[in-house]
């Protein structure tokens, strides 16, 4: 697999454009509980503004998340920082891997619990609200680590595109 120097402004954008829909998603994705408790209940799916913006969200991270994945094996990543410990390392695979299994899981499962109507899937969908929360807290915090007590320039990376 190829090591570029830095990301391409496409997988620069890509990763703002999860970061946005997914800090979305934490702060107003609770409005569509009840949508979906009514739906379990009536058998009807109420399509208000609340269920249609969460699911196009969703929708977005889910794309948006197998875009970068298909770049990151195609074009490949940066290479990780030098001097960087093992312990570092894998909790930077770590976070970075699960966040990954997330985007991809998360939505999948609500859209099954949507449009499948089971209670078991939106139960399991509803707790992945926590783990995204401690996994985008250890990412920002790593990121800021590397800014301002490491300071390698390694946020740079995310804001400035290598093509």
């Amino acid at each position: 697999m190829p090591t570029p120097a830095g990301y391409s402004r496409t997988q620069i954008r890509l990763h703002w454009n999860v970061a946005a829909l997914i800090i979305f998603q934490l702060i107003f994705g609770e409005e569509i509980g009840s949508a979906f408790d009514a739906m379990l209940e009536s058998g009807v799916a109420s399509y208000d503004l609340a269920a249609i913006t969460h699911i196009l969200a969703g929708v977005g991270v889910l794309l948006f998340a197998v875009w970068r994945l298909a770049l990151r094996f195609g074009r490949g990543v940066p290479a990780a920082p030098t001097g960087e410990s093992a312990v570092q390392a894998l909790l930077a695979k770590a976070t970075h891997g699960i966040l990954y299994v997330l985007m991809l899981a998360v939505p999948a499962v609500g859209l099954f619990a949507w449009f499948g109507g089971s209670e078991e899937a939106g139960d399991l969908h509803s707790l992945a609200k926590p783990a995204f929360i401690i996994l985008v807290a250890l990412h920002v915090l790593g990121a800021l680590y590397h800014q301002f007590i490491l300071k390698d320039g390694l946020l740079l990376r995310m804001k400035r595109a290598a093509d």
